[in-house]
């Protein structure tokens, strides 16, 4: 045994270390919460076996679940990187949650970033068993795998930045408050499981531009119609990310 065996070795751990051990927290603790659970996972699987087994809305020709499974799936995301986690953050920094950790060897870009490979994981789940449900009330997708790939990733980064500034700007009651109220505003009017074309032709062009009309329409496109790249739906959505997280890196406030 040489001397220096068991001599201490102070010192913060290898960044992707902290960030990995901080995803995997994250992770569990999104996926422990009770609440976030049903809004994240219930709900969409629910909205998804309802309305594709039942005839309640037109959703045009071909089969129900054909129109609804891509809409469930930007609902998913939605409900992970905007609403959850903006709940989540909310509440974390008005109990000085996030006040701790900013003072942790973990910086806070790379608490940012936990938290948001922490939503990637939730979303596969996420994405994994809509698909499984699909699949199982008939659903026949085709298009580009990686057309969904970016759509699903610009998504991401679009509800993220929303999630977090709001999260970072307003008191937690504010937030919660706030982010389920978009949340239902935005499963009626974004396309998800109402097709678009049933509003005034006015009406569709604002709502066209909404992060979660463009995603809905974008994997629509892709796996009902067999589209290659949604170019302007993917556009919509990046200009949403950009604006989002900038303004979240910006104002978000700590404290």
């Amino acid at each position: 045994m040489s001397i220096g065996t068991y001599t201490p070795r102070p010192g913060a751990a290898p960044l992707s270390r902290m960030i990995a051990a901080q995803t995997a927290f994250e992770t569990k603790m999104l996926l422990r919460n009770g609440e976030q659970l049903l809004l994240t996972v219930i709900i969409p699987a629910l909205l998804l076996v309802l309305f594709s087994a039942v005839d309640i809305i037109d959703t045009g020709a071909g089969k129900s679940v054909d129109f609804l499974a891509p809409g469930i799936l930007a609902l998913a995301v939605m409900s992970t990187a905007f609403t959850g986690q903006a709940i989540a953050t909310g509440f974390e920094r008005r109990y000085g949650v996030l006040k701790l950790l900013g003072t942790s060897p973990l910086p806070r870009w790379a608490l940012m970033t936990a938290k948001t490979f922490s939503v990637l994981v939730t979303e596969v789940l996420q994405v994994v068993l809509l698909t499984v449900i699909a699949f199982g009330l008939g659903w026949s997708p085709h298009g580009n795998p990686f057309a969904v790939f970016l759509l699903l990733v610009l998504g991401t980064a679009a509800f993220s930045g929303l999630g977090l500034l709001m999260a970072g700007t307003l008191k937690a009651e504010a937030t919660l408050a706030a982010a389920n109220l978009v949340f239902l505003l935005l499963l009626v009017g974004g396309g998800v499981i109402v097709p678009l074309d049933k509003f005034p032709d006015t009406v569709q062009s604002v709502l066209g531009l909404l992060p979660i009309s463009a995603l809905s329409d974008g994997l629509r496109d892709v796996l009902q119609h067999g589209a290659a790249i949604p170019w302007s739906n993917l556009g919509i959505l990046a200009v949403w990310a950009v604006l989002g997280l900038g303004a979240a890196a910006r104002f978000f406030r700590w404290e």
